[in-house]
């Protein structure tokens, strides 16, 4: 027997519970994998709340890192042992998970495994954000939401790697400060952002616009953008947006709109390579830092919860076995 966080209905933070279960087994072209750490993401909260639909009960989590203890048939590449990661984990909070074996990142040996999982979903996310859904070049001005978050603290750094001019909004005085010990050119509050960024450009406004916050930071992002500016809506920490016409994106300024998300920019091993590999290269030699802002045992994922939601937490939060 092992343990997992099991929720048997939709609900708050208190329905996640510290369950023995059977220990799983791998399939077909599965792994399983001992988890030396396992990310808490908002995804997790809102598969959690019923927001996303998902079938109870049910084990949250789809990102830790660890070390292979079984192949499933048919696996090739990997051997008892190995340490991997993964943003495609199956139940990940739990002592032990299913990976399938196309969805995992072999682990630099230069990475433990609490950072190794505190970079497969933020990481990859910050990459395709930057390089896919609108890709930033030098000089360019990009407005990024929540910059003491978990993606925030990376994609700050990723994008000053690039040459970009940073503005970034945080809640507090203290994600303040480590938004601009990653690098951020121009750290605002939420109040009047968008008047803010339009004194900062000279009244052009922003190239582009990442956005996890959602409902209350929307429509203020819009109204940051420069003529032909793309607004990045990749999540909804404050709640979704309500239903939106298009015709507002002709008022401002012929605008683009879109609502990414990471699986679409996973599409085959090549990609997921490449995305991973570059985040983890830039990890192990430093010149991108991960910031862990908590870690808390297995059996207080409630906790975790209630914190992250609760704006709580800043940089990567995980749960340990």
């Amino acid at each position: 027997m092992t343990h997992a966080i099991v929720a048997r209905e939709a609900g708050g933070p208190e329905v996640l519970a510290y369950t023995e279960i059977d220990r799983p087994a791998p399939g077909p072209g599965q792994l399983l994998v001992k988890v030396g750490a396992a990310g808490v993401n908002f995804i997790d909260t809102y598969k959690r709340s019923g927001t996303y639909k998902v079938p109870f009960p049910f084990t949250p989590g789809s990102e830790l890192a660890g070390t292979v203890e079984e192949l499933g048939e048919g696996v090739t590449g990997f051997s008892a042992g190995d340490r991997v990661a993964t943003a495609e984990g199956i139940s990940c909070y739990a002592d032990y998970a299913l990976v399938d074996a196309d969805a995992a990142l072999p682990v630099p040996a230069g990475l433990d495994d609490f950072t190794a999982a505190a970079l497969p979903l933020q990481g990859m996310t910050a990459h395709y954000l930057m390089n896919s859904t609108f890709k930033v070049e030098a000089g360019q001005t990009v407005l990024l939401h929540a910059g003491a978050g978990g993606v925030g603290l990376l994609l700050i750094q990723l994008l000053k790697l690039r040459g970009a001019t940073v503005v970034t909004t945080v809640s507090t005085d203290e994600k303040a400060q480590l938004a601009l010990e990653a690098g951020a050119d121009h750290v605002l509050r939420y109040d009047g952002f968008a008047g803010r960024v339009r004194e900062l450009t000279g009244g052009a406004g922003a190239h582009v616009v990442y956005d996890g916050v959602g409902k209350d930071t929307f429509d203020d992002s819009l109204a940051a953008l420069r003529v032909r500016g793309t607004l990045v809506l990749f999540g909804a920490a404050s709640g979704p947006v309500p239903p939106v016409d298009p015709q507002r994106l002709n008022a401002g300024g012929s605008l683009f709109l879109t609502r990414p998300t990471l699986v679409n920019y996973l599409q085959d091993a090549k990609e997921r390579r490449w995305r991973s590999d570059e985040i983890f290269a830039a990890a192990a030699d430093g010149s991108l830092k991960v910031r862990i802002g908590a870690r808390y045992p297995l059996a207080e994922a409630g906790q975790a919860h209630r914190d992250l939601e609760g704006r709580r937490t800043t940089g990567k939060v995980l749960l340990v076995p």
